[in-house]
C-alpha cells in the first residue's frame, strides 16, 4: 500500500554525519497526536521520542511534575523476552539509567516556577548492537520538546566519548567500548555543558576535560540540526509568565525572621539544624496564615512556605559566596571528619564502615562462583556481568517514615555509579575467577552517599582479599553562583548544599586518575573554567580521602576470608565438555553432589570449581580430569572401585569416572578352588572392592580380577580363539553377556566365543 501524498508532505527529515555514520531526525510519519514526536536514527539504531504536556499548571504542587520514561522493546534487537509471560515487564536497570540520562539535561531548561505536568517517553524501535540508543533518547527528547508548544529553553545535544589507542573516539561502538579507557556521555546546549556521566580507566583530569571539550564541538552541530527541524515544523510556544513575587510579604517575613534563620542554619549537626529550620518554618507559616486581631492581612500557606524556602536558600548561598562560610562552618575546600572500620560483620566475606561527617555507609562483599554472575535480559550485546553493586537508601537514614517499595531510580543510579567507579580496578575473571556482589547500606545520610559507597566498597573489597589494582575514593563537589558571574566551588557537599546549590559533581578515582564522573546542574549550563576548577579541587579532596582510607586498611588482605568459597579453574578439551556434563546433566550433578562443589563450564573448556571445602574441590578436580584426560589403564594396575552393576556372570566395577571393567564371577573368590555360585555371595551393588587389571582389549574393554588383587598372582592371559569359518555366528559377543551390552555402555566381547565369518542365511 503506497503512502498517501499528504503523509509524504508531512514527513520532514534533517540529518548530519557523525564519525562516519548518519544521524537523522524525522517527524510527521508516526505518533501524530503527541505534541512533539521525533524518530532519531543513528546507524540502524532508532528511537521514537514523544512529548505531551498539560496546558494548565498544578498550583497545589510544590515541584515540577516532569516524568521521563525509556522503553526497551526486545523486538528492537530481534529477541524474545525471557520469563514465562514473554513480554516486557518493569524497566530493566539499563532502561532506568537511560531514563535518568535523558531527564537530567532537559529538566533545568524548563522555566522556573513551571508546574504543568509534562511526560517524555522514548521507545527503542531498533537496536543494531553497535550504537547505544541511550544518547539518541537525549537527542530525541530534546528535539520533541523543541518542536512542541511547551515552554522550554533548549535544544540540547548529546554525544558519547571513548578513548581507544590513545585517541578520543566520538560515539564509539559497543565493540570499541570493550577496548576503550573511557565511556562518557556529555550533554549540553550550544553554549554550555548540562550533564556529564561516565567511567574511565584512571584517566587524568586534563584528559577528561579534553574529552568534554571535544564532545561540546559535536553537540553544537546536533543543536543546530534540531534548530533546522524547528524552523520547518516547530509550533508556537505557549506563553508562560512566572508568578509575580509578593515583595511586601517577602519583606514582612524577612523582618519577622530577623537573624534567627542565620543562627539555626549555621549548626554543624544536621539533625539540630533541621529541627531549628523546621520549627522556624512552622512559626512563620502559622503567623502569616492566621487571622490577627489588629487587622493584619493573612496569606496562603503555600505562598508563605515558598517565601520562607527562598529566604533559606538565599541565606545559605550568600554565606558561601560572600563570606566563605558553609552551613557547618567549613571552608569551601574542607572535608568533613572521616573514620572507617573493616571486618565489622563476622559472617560476610568482606565488610567496611565508611563515615564522613553525618554520612555513613556499610558495604559488604559476597564472593561466588562464575556460575552466579548476573544474566542480563536486555537489548544490548552484553548478556551477563560478574561485578555487581547494589545501593540501598532506607528512610531511617534521613530520619523519615516512608514505605519500603524496593529500589528507586535514584538508588539504581547511585549503585551504578559506585559500580562503574571500581570496574576498572577489579581483577579480570582470568586473574580472579569469582562473581562479586557488593551491597552498600546507607545507614545515615547528609549528602554524598554514592561517593561514600565508593569508599566503603574499596575498603570492603580489600578486607575480602580481592586483589584490586588500586584503591578508589570518591568526593562530591558543589557550586554556588550569582547573576554577576561570581562562583564558589565546594568540596564534599552536604545535603543542604546539594539541595540549595547549583551543581552536584561527583568524581571518583585512584591516586593516578579518574574512574567515574557524574555531573548534574540546576542552572543553564556551566563554563569550562568552573569544570576545570571543580575537577582539580576534586583531585585534591580524593587524595586526602584515600589517605584516610589507607590508614584503616593499606592493601588487600593476602588471602580470602575463610568463609569465602575457593574457586579452582582448569582447562579441558572443549570436545570433552559433553563427557563432564553427561546425559541430561547427570554426570555433572553427581560430581557436585558427591563433592559438595559448584561447577561451571564455559564453551571454551574453562571449568570453574568452587567450594568452601578444599578436599571437595580436589575430589571434583580429579573427577573432571579423569573424564577428560586420556588416562591409560594398564595390565597389572590395582584400583579401588565401586560395584556399579551386577550380572549373573560377574560384576562391573567403576575404576575411573566413566571407565569400568568386568570382574568375571570366576575371579571373585580369593581361593581358586572355591566356586562362587552367585555374584551377590561375594559383593553387592555399591560395594568398594580392590581389583587388578588382567587384560585390556584392543577395543578398550577391561577385564578385572579380585583374586589377583588379593593374592598378588596375575592370571595368565587367555589366548585368542581362532575365528570359526563354518558360517556359524553364535550370540553376539559370546558367553552369557546380553546381546547389546548393559546401561554402562559395555557391549559384547567378554565371552570366550567370537566369530567374524560370514553371517548365516537369513541373518
Amino acid at each position: 500500500m503506497a503512502i498517501d501524498q499528504s503523509v509524504l508532505d508531512r514527513i520532514k527529515t534533517v540529518s548530519m554525519e557523525i564519525n562516519g555514520r548518519e544521524l537523522s531526525l524525522e517527524t510527521g510519519r508516526v505518533a501524530e497526536q503527541a505534541m512533539g514526536a521525533v524518530v532519531v536514527r543513528y546507524g540502524d539504531s532508532m528511537v521514537l521520542s514523544t512529548v505531551v504536556g498539560e496546558r494548565e499548571a498544578r498550583e497545589d504542587l510544590g515541584f515540577f511534575p516532569l516524568t521521563v520514561d525509556y522503553e526497551e522493546k526486545m523486538y528492537a534487537a530481534g529477541k524474545i523476552p525471557g520469563g514465562f509471560p514473554k513480554r516486557e515487564g518493569r524497566p530493566t536497570e539499563a532502561a532506568i539509567l537511560a531514563a535518568r540520562l535523558t531527564d537530567r539535561p532537559i529538566r533545568p531548561l524548563f522555566p522556573k516556577g513551571y508546574r504543568a505536568e509534562v511526560q517524555v517517553i522514548t521507545t527503542v524501535l531498533s537496536a543494531d548492537q553497535k550504537n547505544d540508543p541511550d544518547i539518541l533518547s537525549i537527542i530525541g527528547a530534546s528535539a520533541a520538546l523543541a518542536i512542541s508548544p511547551l515552554p522550554w529553553d533548549g535544544p540540547v545535544g548529546a554525544v558519547r566519548m571513548g578513548y581507544v589507542d590513545g585517541e578520543l573516539v566520538i560515539n564509539p561502538t559497543f565493540e570499541q567500548l570493550d577496548e576503550s579507557k573511557l565511556d562518557m556521555v556529555v550533554a549540553g546546549t550550544d553554549d554550555a555543558i548540562m550533564m556529564v556521566e561516565g567511567e574511565a580507566d584512571q584517566i587524568s583530569e586534563d584528559e577528561m576535560l579534553n574529552g568534554i571539550a571535544r564532545a561540546h564541538e559535536i553537540i553544537k552541530g546536533i543543536v543546530d540540526l534540531q534548530r533546522q527541524l524547528v524552523q520547518v515544523v516547530g509550533k508556537e510556544k505557549w506563553t508562560f509568565t512566572p508568578p509575580e513575587k509578593n515583595t511586601d510579604l517577602i519583606d514582612k517575613v524577612r523582618d519577622f525572621i530577623g537573624d534567627r534563620l542565620r543562627e539555626v542554619i549555621r549548626n554543624k549537626d544536621k539533625v539540630v539544624r533541621l529541627e531549628g529550620t523546621g520549627e522556624l518554618q512552622d512559626e512563620v507559616i502559622q503567623h502569616f496564615t492566621e487571622n490577627h486581631e489588629d487587622g493584619e492581612e493573612h496569606y496562603g500557606k503555600h505562598e508563605v512556605n515558598e517565601i520562607y524556602e527562598a529566604l533559606l536558600k538565599e541565606e545559605v548561598r550568600n554565606g558561601i559566596l560572600h563570606e566563605g562560610i558553609r552551613p557547618d562552618g567549613r571552608t569551601p575546600t574542607e572535608i568533613r571528619p572521616i573514620w572507617g572500620e573493616v571486618s565489622y560483620l563476622p559472617r560476610t566475606h568482606g565488610s567496611a564502615i565508611f563515615t564522613r561527617g553525618q554520612t555513613q555507609v556499610i558495604t559488604t562483599v559476597t564472593l561466588g562462583s562464575t556460575a552466579e554472575e548476573q544474566r542480563l535480559d536486555s537489548i544490548s550485546p552484553a548478556t551477563s556481568k560478574r561485578y555487581i553493586h547494589h545501593y540501598n537508601f532506607p528512610p531511617y537514614s534521613v530520619g523519615e517514615v516512608r514505605r519500603l517499595r524496593g529500589p528507586s531510580r535514584r538508588d539504581i543510579g547511585h549503585g551504578n555509579l559506585a559500580e562503574r567507579a571500581l570496574q576498572s580496578v577489579v581483577p579480570s575473571v582470568e586473574e580472579f575467577p569469582y562473581t562479586l556482589r557488593l551491597v552498600s547500606e546507607v545507614v545515615s545520610s547528609n549528602g554524598s552517599t554514592s561517593m561514600a559507597s565508593v569508599c566503603g566498597s574499596t575498603m570492603s573489597l580489600m578486607d575480602a582479599g580481592v586483589p584490586i589494582s588500586a584503591p578508589v575514593a570518591g568526593v562530591a563537589m558543589g557550586l554556588v553562583t550569582d547573576s554577576s558571574g561570581k562562583f564558589t566551588v565546594l568540596t564534599d557537599i552536604q545535603g543542604m548544599e546539594d539541595a540549595l546549590g547549583d551543581m552536584d559533581f561527583k568524581v571518583a578515582g585512584t591516586k593516578d586518575g579518574v574512574t567515574a564522573i557524574q555531573m548534574d546542574i540546576k542552572v543553564k549550563g556551566i563554563t569550562t573554567e568552573i569544570m576545570r576548577q571543580a575537577l582539580h579541587q576534586a583531585h585534591d579532596g580524593r587524595q586526602f580521602i584515600l589517605g584516610k582510607m589507607l590508614e584503616v586498611i593499606p592493601a588487600p588482605r593476602g588471602e580470602l576470608s575463610r568463609l569465602a568459597p575457593r574457586v579452582t579453574v582448569i582447562k579441558i578439551n572443549p570436545e570433552k565438555i559433553g563427557a563432564v556434563i553427561g546425559p541430561g546433566g547427570k554426570m555433572i550433578r553427581s560430581i557436585q553432589e558427591e563433592t559438595g562443589t559448584k561447577i561451571d563450564i564455559a564453551d571454551d573448556g574453562t571449568v570453574s570449581i568452587s567450594s568452601s571445602d578444599p578436599a571437595g574441590t580436589d575430589a571434583a578436580v580429579a573427577k573432571v580430569k579423569s573424564l577428560t584426560e586420556e588416562i591409560r589403564i594398564e595390565r597389572g594396575e590395582i584400583y579401588n572401585g565401586k560395584v556399579v552393576s551386577i550380572m549373573p556372570y560377574g560384576a562391573f566395577v567403576e575404576l575411573l569416572p566413566g571407565r569400568d571393567g568386568l570382574v568375571h564371577i570366576s575371579e571373585l573368590s580369593e581361593d581358586p578352588s572355591v566356586r562362587v555360585e552367585r555374584v551377590e555371595d561375594v559383593v553387592n551393588l555399591g560395594d568398594e572392592i580392590t581389583v587388578m587389571v588382567t587384560d585390556v582389549a584392543p577395543n578398550g574393554k577391561v577385564s578385572l580380577s579380585r583374586r589377583a588383587a588379593l593374592t598378588g598372582v596375575m592370571p595368565e592371559p587367555k589366548p585368542a580363539r581362532p575365528p570359526r569359518n563354518d558360517g556359524f555366528r553364535g550370540p553376539r559377543g559370546g558367553g552369557d553377556r546380553p546381546d547389546r551390552g548393559d546401561r554402562h555402555g559395555h557391549g559384547g566381547g567378554h565371552g570366550d566365543r567370537r566369530h567374524d565369518g560370514p553371517p548365516r542365511r537369513g541373518e
